[in-house]
Parts: structure tokens; C-alpha cells; sequence
């Protein structure tokens, strides 16, 4: 099951323990769903036990009777036909939450989300009917669907009044569909909470939490790595520069403190210059110092490739 599927699955076995939050849910799974219409008209749904919670509630709240059919041309995937038949009781319907059916644009009717607890029973029957989450292991990504631009604008309205989250949804175009959708990982936790997904709003902190550490350990590696690289880099810089020295003149040409550094670091080619000074006695910047020296001493020899030129030229 994907994770959009399991928050529903938790969301379809709560129970509405007030009339008014029942109404409000009902209204949410309703207006935001294909049957909230005189006109005759029905939906595909995927989810066996959303549809059975939209019959459900519009039986109970709303007084009519809606059929739930399993879809015999969608055998693979599951889905489910949710009709409410009867124009009279369409009408019955669309009339019990304030709206005559004649409205040029469905809008959401806030005397249907009086209490604060109406407005999250609201929010969750939205969520149930056009709502869908993606996968948190991938990205962060709430949407609500519908092919109405006056209720996606007045969705937004609503998600942003909410007092106990502080939502920032935006609206998006998406073919004959209008998206309502949430981004920010902490807002989606916050909405999950809301509605009472609590279950799922705790495994998508974990997996936030999971992906946070990794990828804090990456950098951490990555910072490691391109350090050890550096610090191999310049070693075998260094490295070069005092054999050049002890090919050309030897080591023991060098003053006695660049005598103890060079010998040090061709036997040690992948200490650090911390690890250098310790064994030195001395601070890193002065190991960095005594390197330096040779380096520039080497620079005043040549390089190798000059000495294997001259060797060609005198013969």
C-alpha cells in the first residue's frame, strides 16, 4: 500500500463523536467529490473504504442513500462506483449543507464550519475524497484535486484561517483540474496531526528525521573525503620536492629542523600536518611553515624533469 493509502485507511476508522464534526466531514467528502449535484452523476473511487465512509455519511448526516458498486471494468485496480440516485434525493442532499443547486460556481459555505473541530472533520472528508499525499521518501507533497477554481480558492481560505497549524498552500493548474497543494514537510505534519492521521504524521517525522541524519552524514563523509584528498594532494607535493632535494644535493644539506620534517614525512606520506606536529612536539602551523621552506628551497633546484633534460642533453 502506498503511504497517501495507509493515512486514509487510519483516517476511515475514527469515529465522529459529535453531530456537527460528522456533518462537517460529510460535507468536506461531498461537495469536493462528482456526486454533489441535482443532476444525475457518480464517481470512481479507489478506495473501498472511503466510499464506504462517504455512503456512510451521507446516509446518516444527510439522509440519503448512496450506492456503492465495485467497478467490474477496473478489476486490477480495485476501484469502486459511488452514485447517489434519485434526483429528489440529490437535491435533499445539496440542500441540508445550505446550497439550492443552482449556483453558477460550487463555493464552500462556512456556516457548515462553525467550531474549530468542524473545520479539521471538514479538512479530513476533503482529504479522503481528492486528496493525496506522495510517498515522504521521495519528497514532501500534499494535493487536493477539483475541477472547481472557486472551491480551490476557498480550500486555500480555509486551510490558511486554520488557528492550530499555520499553513501556506498555493494553487496550481493541472489540464481540466485545479491543485491545491502543501510542500513544507512540517506543514504536512501539522495537517496530518489535524485530521487525525496521528500514526502517519509520526512515520513521515521519522522518515524526515532518517533522511536528515543521512544525508548529515554524507556531507560530514564527503567533507572527510575531500579533506583526506587535499591532504594526500599536498603531501605528495611534499614529497617530491624532498626527493628533488636529497636527488640533487641530499637531505642532510637541509638544516637540522628541515631535516627532521622531511625525513618524518617521506616515511609518513599520509599523516596529517596535525598528526606531523605531535610527533614533532610543535603546532601544526609550525610543521606547515617547516614544509614551506623546503618547498621553496626545492623550487630554487629545478624539478625532476629538468634534471632528466640535462641528463639527456649531456649525453
Amino acid at each position: 500500500m502506498s503511504f497517501a493509502s495507509d493515512c486514509k485507511k487510519e483516517l476511515c476508522i475514527l469515529e465522529n463523536k459529535r453531530a456537527c464534526c460528522l456533518k462537517a466531514e460529510c460535507y468536506g467528502l461531498l461537495l469536493f467529490s462528482k456526486c454533489f449535484s441535482v443532476r444525475e452523476s457518480r464517481m470512481i473511487c479507489e478506495n473501498g473504504a472511503v466510499a464506504r465512509r462517504v455512503a456512510e455519511a451521507a446516509a446518516v448526516s444527510a439522509g440519503v442513500y448512496a450506492e456503492v458498486r465495485a467497478d467490474l471494468r477496473r478489476k486490477k485496480t480495485g476501484a469502486f462506483t459511488l452514485e447517489i440516485p434519485g434526483e429528489d434525493a440529490r437535491r435533499t442532499m445539496i440542500e441540508s449543507f445550505g446550497h439550492t443547486g443552482t449556483e453558477v460556481g460550487l463555493r464552500i459555505r462556512m456556516e457548515n464550519l462553525k467550531k474549530d473541530c468542524c473545520v479539521a472533520s471538514f479538512l479530513r472528508g476533503v482529504f479522503l475524497i481528492c486528496g493525496t499525499i506522495t510517498d515522504p521518501q521521495k519528497e514532501y507533497h500534499l494535493e487536493f484535486s477539483t475541477p472547481h477554481l472557486h472551491l480551490a480558492e476557498d480550500l486555500v481560505q480555509v486551510l490558511q484561517g486554520v488557528k492550530a497549524a499555520q499553513f501556506s498552500p498555493a494553487i496550481a493548474r493541472r489540464k481540466n483540474s485545479y491543485m491545491v497543494y502543501i510542500k513544507e514537510s512540517a506543514a504536512i505534519e501539522d495537517f496530518l496531526t489535524l485530521i487525525g492521521a496521528g500514526n502517519s504524521a509520526m512515520d513521515l517525522m521519522q522518515i524526515k528525521m532518517y533522511k536528515e541524519a543521512y544525508n548529515n552524514m554524507n556531507r560530514v563523509s564527503n567533507c572527510e573525503t575531500a579533506n583526506l584528498d587535499k591532504t594526500y594532494s599536498a603531501a605528495s607535493k611534499q614529497i617530491a620536492a624532498i626527493a628533488l632535494i636529497s636527488d640533487k644535493v641530499g637531505i642532510e644539506e637541509l638544516p637540522a629542523d628541515l631535516q627532521e620534517v622531511a625525513t618524518l614525512r617521506l616515511h609518513n606520506p599520509d599523516m596529517s600536518l596535525r598528526e606531523l606536529g605531535e610527533r614533532l612536539s610543535i603546532s601544526r602551523s609550525g610543521v606547515n611553515h617547516r614544509l614551506r621552506r623546503i618547498m621553496e628551497y626545492a623550487e630554487t633546484l629545478g624539478t625532476p624533469e629538468d634534471e632528466v633534460a640535462a641528463q639527456r642533453i649531456g649525453k
